[in-house]
């Protein structure tokens, strides 16, 4: 175990005590506003672990002049940036233990986990403290939503260093500011569960059930590619993509109706086209059109395959002949 991290001491105060600092600082208004609520984030935190009030609640390390000067910096720069936005990556809250006004305590603090509560966050290892108090609250405050970077154009980017040297990684933070692009014009990013298992001795009309099987669960898409296994067996490898918060019920039907003793799984990243349906009206009847965008520009354009399988079994015209005419329709449309 590292060597416990030390924070300064000082006098306590109170919340009242620093709501009247705060009110008589020569800033904004706004800017006023956002330094208290990340102090009112911070005593509700510290009254929720002590059982107490929020007014009873007197500050320690985050009553000290330098938190009170971090936390009001960090509201005046967010006035001055003046976004419409804030988006934070998951936080890294690092590990070891810290000494604090309550003696040691393992990191993240208690004020950290209860302040992140609901907030992405994972530790990369580092016996350090790498989220405090102070830094949880302004981006709790401040952020509106975290996860993978939005689609934006960049306009600026700025750094942060701090004094401690962190072992592997630089000891900095980074804003950038940009302008959102238009999602109905972008190319989406998203994450996919990749499901795989090998079957070599799979009864091969089992197969088509267990692809229905999976396709009613909720699997993105299912295939099986042939492949050439262990003693020049003849075998499937069967793949499901999924959403991976289906993944766990989609490998226990994998399990269930096939005789694969074990399914390897991935997350991978994907781009998808944003899509959407319009109808054309043929000889014949109506048909979905699958219309995909790239950029604002239409890229590709498909019939809805069962729509036109059932008007070729009814009217008896060949399933060819009903595609064409739909993607003819939808063109002419276009070009009105």
């Amino acid at each position: 175990m590292s060597a416990p991290h030390k924070h300064d001491h000082s006098h306590g105060r109170s919340l009242s005590e620093i709501r009247r600092i705060i009110s008589g600082a020569k800033i904004g208004d706004k800017a006023k506003q956002r330094a208290l609520a990340i102090f009112q984030v911070l005593g509700e935190a510290e009254a929720k672990i002590h059982d107490s009030t929020v007014e009873k609640i007197h500050f320690h390390e985050v009553g000290a002049v330098d938190a009170i000067v971090d936390i009001v910096c960090s509201a005046v720069a967010s006035e001055a940036l003046n976004v419409d936005e804030w988006v934070c990556s998951p936080l890294n809250v690092g590990g070891g233990t810290v000494q604090c006004a309550h003696g040691r305590l393992p990191v993240p603090a208690p004020a950290v986990l209860e302040i992140l509560k609901g907030v992405p966050v994972y530790s990369s290892g580092i016996d350090k403290e790498l989220t405090t108090p102070t830094g949880a609250a302004v981006v709790k405050t401040l952020v509106s939503r975290f996860g993978s970077v939005p689609a934006y154009k960049v306009t600026a980017a700025g750094y942060g260093a701090g004094t401690r040297e962190l072992p592997g990684q630089p000891n900095v933070v980074r804003v950038t500011i940009g302008e959102t692009i238009d999602t109905a014009k972008a190319v989406a990013p998203e994450f996919v569960s990749v499901l795989e298992a090998n079957l070599d001795d799979l009864n091969p009309q089992v197969f088509g059930y267990v692809m229905d099987r999976l396709f009613d669960a909720g699997a993105l898409d299912v295939f099986g590619t042939p492949v050439q296994m262990k003693k020049g067996r003849p075998g499937m490898v069967l793949t499901v993509l999924a959403r991976p918060e289906d993944a766990p019920k989609l490998s226990k039907i994998v399990f269930a109706e096939t005789t694969t003793l074990g399914i390897r799984m991935r997350e991978e990243r994907r781009e998808v086209l944003t899509r959407r349906a319009v109808s054309v009206e043929t000889t014949w009847g109506e048909v979905r059109m699958k219309v995909a965008n790239l950029n604002g520009t239409i890229s590709n354009y498909a019939p809805e395959y069962e729509d036109c399988r059932k008007i070729a079994v009814e009217h008896g015209v060949p399933l060819k002949t009903v595609m064409q005419e739909a993607i003819k329709v939808y063109l002419d449309q276009r070009h009105e």
